[in-house]
């Protein structure tokens, strides 16, 4: 296996840190109930007719570039339909993304954006707070026809009426095989003194967390706050002991070729496209947390239209299978397997892409979480990582 990114993040004590925010503003500061809103209310006169341009805000390096006689998909996109794509990779963070767009539309005006890609949490805390547009069943077909079953109907949109998986992907460990014997474990990365200083957490709580509610004997998806507490406790006394050089973001994975951290928390698309045959990404004995980032169309977007023309294209198993050749993470889409015997026979087996029923049973969500619960976590986790 070897990964190159989906989320460029912080680094050092984390995301919260590099935004200048503290624990506290992390409990308090994030609050939405007063900006709720009603997407019905909030609807845009759509431009797609007169104007075929649509603007995507997406995590960095995470769509195929054109290269040579390499045509991308997002190039074949702008042929086949006449519209132009302003691709933004500024989605560097769930939170840092958040507050971006947090005062325009909470106040009911435009965040300039006609779609953009979040992590499972964000994309549920934005669609409750009623700042998602509702999605046009009738100009998605591929969509409701294609999405694989286990991101098919998740509690937050359990009808996919507000939310398209651009890809999905598995969180676990990665190490050096070059400078440090193999890792099995995430109690294994947390313990062992050889590993003392070398080793990286990601900033993302619910991935980093997960981990440490299983090794308590906790599951992720339903744990007591006395789980969440000893968990806290374990990740406390971890960085007490100096186990943990830093929090980052996917910048661990320049740290882990150099030799600067030895093993780390990991992305398995980071490792699956790194290009290093010494980066080894492993499923921890624990288990392995699995994530999706999803398409939304926020409120007063002037192209919901030429949005759902995009959404539905990628929804196609051949435009599915060779994106997925590119990034190496989950593939959301029916049919892309057998589609990727054309686009790249190597990968039609690659469970990273896509995954067997028997490694997905080994996989774990993270407990959804009420506004207060979710800032008091948020906050918690900051205050160990530095933030």
């Amino acid at each position: 296996m070897a990964g190159v990114d989906r989320r460029t993040v912080f680094k050092g004590a984390g995301g919260a840190a590099a935004l200048g925010l503290s624990a506290v503003a992390l409990r308090y500061g994030f609050n939405t109930p007063d900006q709720k809103q009603d997407p019905s209310t909030l609807v845009a006169k759509d431009r797609s007719a007169q104007d075929k341009t649509l603007v995507f805000s997406n995590w960095p390096e995470y769509i195929d570039e054109d290269d040579g006689k390499y045509v991308s998909t997002l190039t074949q996109f702008e042929r086949e339909t006449g519209i132009s794509v302003r691709y933004t990779p500024d989605v560097n963070d769930n939170n840092e993304f958040f507050a971006k767009v947090k005062n325009q539309l909470g106040s009911g005006t435009s965040s300039k954006r006609d779609l953009f890609a979040l992590t499972d949490w964000m994309a549920a805390r934005m669609i409750q707070v009623g700042w998602i547009q509702k999605l046009d069943a009738a100009k998605v077909p591929n969509l409701h026809a294609n999405i694989i079953d286990s991101l098919k109907s998740p509690a937050w949109d359990p009808k996919r009426q507000y939310s398209a998986p651009w890809q999905s992907g598995l969180t676990g460990i990665a190490y050096n095989k070059a400078k440090v014997g193999e890792i099995k474990s995430f109690e294994e990365l947390l313990t062992r003194k050889d590993l003392k200083g070398r080793i990286s957490l990601l900033t993302e709580m619910r991935d980093t967390m997960g981990f440490l509610v299983m090794i308590g004997g906790g599951d992720p998806e339903n744990f007591s706050d006395d789980e969440w507490q000893a968990a806290i406790d374990l990740l406390k006394k971890t960085r007490s002991d100096g186990q943990v050089r830093s929090f980052s973001g996917n910048e661990y994975v320049q740290d882990l070729a150099s030799g600067n951290i030895l093993a780390c928390e990991a992305w398995s698309g980071d490792i699956a496209n790194a290009g290093d045959e010494n980066l080894v990404w492993v499923p921890p004995e624990e288990g392995i947390m699995i994530w999706a980032d999803n398409m939304l169309v926020p409120n007063l977007a002037t192209h919901q239209d030429n949005a759902e023309k995009w959404i539905n294209y990628y929804y196609e198993p051949e435009v599915a299978a060779k994106l997925a050749a590119y990034n190496s993470y989950i593939c959301p889409v029916k049919g892309a397997q057998a589609a990727m015997e054309k686009v790249d026979p190597d990968q039609v087996d690659n469970e990273l892409i896509f995954p067997t029923d028997k490694t997905l049973s080994q996989t774990h969500r993270f407990m959804a979480l009420d506004e207060a619960t979710m800032r008091t976590y948020e906050g918690d986790y900051a205050d160990v990582t530095g933030a």
